[in-house]
């Protein structure tokens, strides 16, 4: 489960479609994200915090709501929330913790906690916007396209950069919710690598990366698959069908991206 581990990161991952949940940990500050999926992956993350917390405060970053990374939520109960303002106002909460009711019904899966949709303590409302945790300083970028909430996080001094649900080295760009948001979205992330000193990232799904050459190539595949998306589908496909091994478990989502995009340029035009 233990996917990375280093001086100041420890990177948990889900045997479940490879969902990552990062903790940043320095003398005076604990900084959880995203805690994920099964109970007993749940459980680990909640005994390493236990186990080294101490005197220091936690903190939660919710990339997104989608419920995979909000499943572990009532699991901290005394962890100080960060998210953009969009999950904070979320107009489908219910339905959100709905979902991880579902797939607890679905599974026979019981928890110790209540699941429910995170409170947030500290919500972000512009890119750049910054917040100073001890010896730490995290920027924020909003991220919209994957879903409409989506956040990136850079901690520095430490250079890590937390992306989400993008830059993956397992997942073409999921669009579920903006087509033109998720294209703008990956500028941003470019110019993040372009402004900052990210010597770590991080994906939503994936595998942690300290090889620049490998987050450029990610980020070049993403921007292909976006850019081509409509105009040369088939060699999209073909692309992706040969790069991810999990791809016949995502073609649905391909075929869903390309009709988002289709409907949203047409809107446009």
């Amino acid at each position: 489960m233990i996917h990375f581990k280093n001086d100041h990161l420890i990177v948990f991952r889900s045997s479940l479609y490879q969902t990552t949940s990062a903790v940043v940990k320095t003398d005076d500050v604990m900084i959880l994200t995203d805690p994920n999926w099964l109970p007993n992956e749940v459980q680990a993350i909640r005994d390493y915090v236990d186990r080294e917390l101490g005197n220091r405060q936690l903190y939660i970053i919710y990339t997104h709501s989608d419920f995979d990374h909000i499943i572990g939520c009532g699991a901290f109960p005394e962890a100080k929330v960060i998210a953009t303002e969009e999950l904070k106002n979320h107009e489908y909460k219910n339905e959100i913790v709905q979902k991880i009711h579902q797939f607890d019904q679905r599974y026979y899966i019981k928890r110790d906690y209540v699941p429910h949709f995170p409170h947030v303590d500290h919500a972000i409302s512009y890119d750049g916007e910054k917040l100073d945790l001890s010896d730490l300083s995290l920027t924020f970028y909003k991220a919209p396209g994957h879903t409409h909430d989506g956040l990136f996080t850079v901690v520095e001094p430490l250079g890590i950069f937390l992306s989400g649900d993008y830059l993956s080295d397992v997942e073409f760009p999921f669009i579920f919710s903006s087509y033109i948001d998720y294209k703008n979205t990956l500028k941003k992330a470019e110019s993040i690598l372009r402004d900052h000193t990210v010597h770590i990232h991080v994906p939503g799904h994936g595998s942690v990366t300290e090889d620049p050459a490998e987050v450029e190539r990610r980020m070049e595949e993403s921007t292909y698959y976006i850019d081509n998306l409509l105009q040369d589908s088939d060699n999209v496909e073909a692309f992706y069908r040969e790069r991810y091994a999990f791809f016949e478990g995502m073609k649905n989502i391909h075929s869903e991206n390309i009709e988002m995009a289709k409907k949203e340029t047409e809107r446009s035009d």
